[in-house]
């Protein structure tokens, strides 16, 4: 008897075993049911030869699967399956993934036979109540080698460059843009699809995911060889990138906040007096008048009485406006009363807490002030409309979009139990910045094609790069400490395949510096930032507590004075070489601001520094971090700085292996994989160009389309091949996107000494058909700097058709 019970049962261990280890083909992949107790169904799709979707679901449960980050639809990719011993094997013929029927496990792999990434275990679903909603906290871990470097994850102020050994809580906050997504030094690429707060660990031991709320385990692996190519099947996963309008690389100015119409006007007037370049002046909050009228997307503010007027006389000066809208509704607006009857806000608690303009805000007259439900398309369009009819109509020529993570000053459980449109707020809590920038911009491209979209915003998601936004760091502090963290929180931001970041030059609190601009280790501070930003894809000075326009710092002849107008001055000199490397972005999936393992993954020395990076792939940047020119006053009982010139400082820093650099400034030619000391006075900052580098140089300029760019230097660097393509359109609509825009190929030999200048592809309309080009080539100790002292090699005049220069 005993001996039947026994049989019976292992019969049933059997046949459930048995059952549990099936397998099926399906378009572009293969289903299959796997593991002994933790039986699940794990769906491996491939989306392209380069990327697979992984989706791991419990035994019995359906999962909803629609991505708000994904836009792409699975290709009909070729594939091949093998059965071995409980090992099933997916190819692609680029990427090979083994998958463990027993365990449910996979080992990721290349076909030339590299080890990619294995999988710890397989998922991990523990019974979840999520607002009375029976779900799952779900979670993945992995396997990474042990010197294995990773990057991304979004936006930390913490000056890590490396990923590893730490643990990150995954939410959205004004300084943390959180993106569950890292690229590793090996050429490949995760991205953990879930919105709900998550957890990032890395140890000695494993590697994981673990999302609060989740249906299902949801990744996507992508392989693409080095990081541009990760980035590049990334924004083919979520969307590529488009072009910004060419006067948005110009300078910006901004504060907090602008208090009426002929302050802000008048900026503009003074920079134009003073034959300083600006492009940009934005808008900052409470042009709406009182708090309980927050962000009533209308002029209501007495102070600012006639909008439409202001805006044409600020594009009467060749300048451009953006203004500050929120994600959020004080009670006495129009769009607050309609969205409220639709149940379309939130009850989380939000900026601003008082109705009165106060700090610390005065609860006695609390303010009212709620989100709206952005994950609602209705919610959206309502937004837009109001958007449309009291800003847009104006002329206004782009969006800062405050608060987009957005403001949730309160992390309450009840809060993130709150019901939207696509479920709790826990549920979807991290993808909505993604989801109000993308209801802007998408109206606005639905609206006209002849502005392009501009959003400068303060958090962002898996694929906002799609909507044209650019993203800032956020209310960050005014020390030296930020400036530098500045750098490591920009290049792993983009790391996670969202191209375009900036920071408040300056940092905007100057919590640090009571005295202010007075404080000479401020000034040296907001000079050294400034030419950070100049080589940021945003140059924007922003900031409280101190006015930060340039005059501010004295007039010219004053060394802070000439230091901000050269660098100024610097930036619209690059603007073409900019300007390229943005279509590179549009056309290529490349990226503007690049840490070192995109260019030099090889040199272990460059990979994890977090004080130099590339910008666009010719120029080394390492910004000075620390203070150099100034001392606390000693007659005094008073800790303001004073400052102090007398010796010139200097800053190490450290050159790639792998090809050698020209010092921007002198000319000289030094070996790269190599330490060294550069003299840093307070106008200079260490610029390297790469050799075989080819630099298109503007025009001086007031403005970005002040002048055509008919007369052009370029620069070669000369010590190794390089390659250039010069690109031109219209400046600011969408015609791109139909052919219409043009691009000239330079291209250096450099054993030949022969620059070939391609055959003209393209065109559009008030194209440039004659030109000429001033050709130089930089030579090692010959002085460069932003006015070359040598004359020109040769001048070319250029008509469209190929050209061959020996030099």
């Amino acid at each position: 008897m005993l001996k039947d019970i026994i049989l019976v049962v292992a019969l049933i261990v059997v046949a459930t075993f048995a059952n549990a280890q099936k397998y099926e083909r399906i378009p572009s992949g293969i289903r299959a049911t796997v593991g002994t107790t933790n039986v699940h169904t794990i769906e491996l799709t491939f989306y392209t030869p380069s990327v697979l979707r992984v989706v791991k679901t419990p035994a019995g449960a359906v999962a909803q699967t629609k991505s708000l980050s994904v836009i792409k639809t699975p290709e009909n990719v070729k594939t091949e399956v093998k059965n071995e011993k409980n090992i099933v094997t997916l190819s692609s013929g680029v990427i090979v993934v083994d998958l463990d029927l027993q365990k449910g496990t996979l080992n990721f792999r290349s076909t030339s036979g590299e080890k990619l990434l294995k999988e710890g275990k397989t998922a991990i679903f523990e019974d979840f109540n999520d607002a009375g909603n029976k779900t799952f906290s779900v979670s993945q871990s992995f396997l990474l080698d042990s010197a294995e470097s990773i990057y991304g994850l979004g936006q930390f102020h913490d000056g890590k460059m490396n990923q590893r050994h730490q643990t990150k809580y995954l939410v959205q906050g004004n300084l943390e843009d959180v993106i569950p997504f890292f690229l590793s030094v090996k050429g490949y690429g995760i991205f953990w699809d879930n919105y709900s707060p998550t957890t990032f660990s890395d140890n000695y031991t494993e590697t994981y995911f673990k999302s609060e709320v989740g249906e299902c385990a949801d990744y996507y692996f992508m392989y693409g060889k080095n990081a541009d190519g990760v980035i590049s099947q990334m924004r083919g996963l979520t969307g590529k990138a488009p072009m910004f309008p060419l006067w948005t690389f110009g300078f910006w100015q901004s504060k907090e906040r602008y208090k009426s119409e002929d302050e802000i006007t008048g900026v503009v007037k003074k920079y134009r007096e003073l034959h300083v370049p600006l492009d940009g002046i934005i808008q900052d909050w409470q042009y709406w008048g009182n708090n309980y009228l927050w962000n009533a997307m209308e002029f209501l503010n007495p102070e600012f009485p006639k909008p439409k007027k202001m805006v044409d006389d600020i594009h009467a000066l060749n300048a451009h406006m953006i203004i500050s809208i929120w994600s959020s509704f004080g009670p006495e607006t129009l769009p607050y009363k309609e969205l409220d009857k639709k149940g379309m806000l939130f009850n989380i608690t939000t900026w601003p807490m008082s109705g009165l303009d106060v700090w610390p805000p005065d609860m006695r007259y609390p303010s009212g002030v709620r989100v709206y439900d952005a994950y609602n398309p209705e919610a959206r369009d309502i937004y837009w409309r109001y958007a449309s009819k009291g800003i847009f109509s104006l002329g206004i020529d782009g969006w800062w979009m405050d608060s987009t993570e957005p403001d949730h000053l309160d992390l309450k459980k009840e809060d993130f139990d709150t019901k939207t449109y696509l479920g709790s707020f826990r549920k979807v809590r991290n993808a909505y910045p993604l989801m109000t920038v993308g209801g802007v911009s998408d109206h606005q491209r639905a609206t006209t094609s002849d502005k392009r979209v501009f959003i400068l915003t303060r958090s962002a998601f898996a694929g906002q790069q799609r909507y044209g936004a650019n993203t800032w760091s956020g209310d960050v502090v005014s020390s030296w400490k930020a400036l530098h963290n500045q750098i490591t929180s920009g290049l792993n931001f983009t790391l996670c395949g969202i191209p375009y970041w900036n920071s408040d030059i300056g940092g905007f609190f100057l919590l640090e510096y009571p005295a202010k601009l007075n404080d000479a280790d401020y000034r040296e501070l907001y000079v050294r930032w400034l030419q950070f930003g100049t080589f940021c894809p945003m140059m924007r000075s922003h900031g409280t507590d101190a006015p930060r326009e340039i005059y501010q710092f004295g007039k010219k002849g004053n060394r802070y004075y000439d230091a901000i107008e050269k660098y100024i001055n610097l930036r619209y000199s690059l603007l073409p070489y900019i300007y390229s490397t943005s279509w590179d972005v549009t056309n290529k999936n490349s990226t503007p601001m690049r840490a070192f393992v995109m260019d030099f993954p090889n040199d272990k020395n460059a990979i994890d520094r977090n004080d130099a990076y590339m910008f666009g792939k010719s120029i080394l940047v390492a910004p000075v971090i620390k203070p150099m020119y100034s001392k606390i006053a000693v007659s005094e009982r008073d800790t303001t700085r004073v400052e102090d010139f007398s010796t010139i400082k200097s800053r190490a820093l450290y050159l790639p292996a792998g090809n050698d650099w020209y010092d921007f400034w002198t000319g000289e030619k030094i070996a790269g994989g190599q330490s060294l000391q550069k003299e840093t006075p307070l106008d200079i900052i260490p610029l390297y160009i790469k050799t075989g580098s080819i630099l298109p140089w503007g025009p001086r300029v007031q403005y970005a389309e002040e002048k055509k760019w008919d007369n052009l230097e370029i620069r070669i660097y000369t010590g190794a091949d390089g390659e250039f393509t010069l690109y031109e359109d219209e400046g600011d609509n969408y015609n791109y996107e139909k052919g219409q825009y043009s691009e000239v190929t330079f291209h250096w030999n450099d054993k030949q000494k022969v620059l070939t200048i391609s055959k003209r592809k393209g065109s559009f309309p008030g194209m440039l058909t004659n030109r000429t080009f001033n050709l130089i080539t930089v030579l090692p100790g010959k002085g460069t700097g932003p006015a070359l002292s040598e004359k020109y090699n040769k001048v070319v005049s250029y008509k469209g058709d190929a050209i061959k220069i020996k030099l």
